[in-house]
């Protein structure tokens, strides 16, 4: 690919600066410092991540200071060496966030103008693969900003996964990694289950249910100040805040995944055991729209590799667009469907909570989930789908 790029650019690598503002979690640093690591380390890039606030850097790559990625504090005021007279070769804006006005007007003074892309929110809706690469010029400077959708279909961005990651899995001692954290070896019958969620949760339901569970549970809590508790074959562990890395190998050691957000939702499904997922709430309810398209996605992708013929009309009902009302329960598939819609619905606010439901249809959502994660990975990863877009403009 590099022997397509021009002269000027074929002998040096190529620069990109990402720009990330932090809302209020750890996903928006996490997903643009998964994006820039694997930019740098897996294609040579030269990556300068410009972000407000670095802190959450600190918890989800303590080793990043030792990356090739330079990370650089938001450009408030520019200092007299930024880069404002030379951008890079590839400017990416990540979540809407606004480009400092001296930045883009530099992009807009290059002679050969930079490509510049708006990395947007994860979602599964439709859409994504109509607009995903869609080009925005600029109301006034001769610049043209392209939308780049993470998302889940061949259309659409791809979702972030490194090339290391099916070895890492593979070396991975899950024995010995409980060791580390101060977990005893796992009982036999024991359900591991990780829990990441958002104050809302609705974390004493659970636990309350699970305390009664037939069978011994455990229950992780990575970044809790809550006190341990046991009660019967029942207990919770509160575990330090963990790396991206190290967030990985609970995912893998685990049963069953709760997860929140888009950055621990993706890995979740790489990890290809069954999870529950927290949506980050928005205005107008917005996110009701992307959790119901994720779980239309995912319910007609796994019913179609396990929803045995003869429950053909179950699935088809179970498909509706409207997971959230009951469906009928006439089959085995069709009662697990609507104990996985419903209580991921509850999970996030609407309905009650019923783990018991839930529990019993783990077995069948385990391989499906499995199947889920393997399809997801057939499919070209973000970054190397950002890799080759910017090619294609920077020959």
């Amino acid at each position: 690919m590099m022997n397509a790029l021009s002269p000027y650019l074929a002998t040096r690598p190529i620069r990109c600066d990402i720009f990330c503002v932090v809302v209020d979690n750890y996903g928006d640093a996490g997903v643009c410092w998964r994006l820039a690591r694997q930019l740098a380390e897996e294609y040579g890039w030269q990556v300068r991540l410009y972000i407000d606030n670095p802190a959450p850097l600190d918890l989800l790559a303590p080793d990043h200071a030792q990356s090739p990625v330079t990370v650089a504090p938001w450009p408030h005021l520019l200092p007299p060496d930024a880069p404002h007279d030379s951008p890079a070769d590839v400017v990416i804006e990540t979540f809407a966030c606004t480009l400092p006005e001296v930045y883009t007007e530099a992009m807009a003074r290059s002679e050969k103008k930079p490509v510049w892309l708006n990395l947007d929110y994860l979602s599964a809706e439709d859409w994504v693969g109509e607009l995903h690469g869609m080009p925005s010029p600029h109301p006034h400077l001769p610049l043209v900003k392209h939308f780049f959708f993470p998302g889940f279909g061949k259309r659409s961005g791809g979702l972030l996964r490194e090339a290391d990651y099916d070895t890492r899995r593979q070396a991975f001692d899950a024995a010995a990694f409980r060791a580390q954290l101060g977990l005893p070896e796992k009982a036999p019958n024991e359900l591991t289950i990780s829990l990441f969620s958002y104050p809302t949760a609705p974390v004493a339901q659970l636990t309350q249910a699970l305390a009664q569970a037939d069978r011994p549970i455990r229950l992780l809590q990575p970044g809790s100040n809550a006190a341990a508790f046991t009660q019967g074959a029942f207990s919770t562990h509160p575990l330090p805040f963990l790396s991206q890395s190290r967030f990985d190998e609970l995912l893998w050691a685990c049963d069953v995944n709760f997860v929140r957000g888009e950055d621990s939702f993706v890995r979740a499904q790489w990890a290809g055991k069954p999870f529950v997922w927290q949506i980050y709430p928005q205005a107008d309810d917005a996110h009701w729209v992307k959790l119901d398209a994720f779980l239309h996605r995912y319910m007609r992708k796994i019913g179609a590799d396990d929803a045995p013929q003869s429950f053909e009309s179950d699935r088809r009902e179970c498909l509706n667009p409207l997971l959230g009302r009951a469906v009928s329960g006439k089959s085995p598939w069709g009662t697990a469907i609507d104990a996985i819609s419903t209580f991921w619905h509850a999970w996030n606010g609407k309905g009650e909570l019923n783990w018991p439901a839930f529990a019993a249809a783990l077995p069948a959502l385990a391989s499906a989930t499995q199947r889920w994660s393997v399809a997801l990975a057939d499919q070209t990863n973000l970054a190397s789908n950002l890799v080759q877009f910017c090619l294609e403009r920077l020959k």
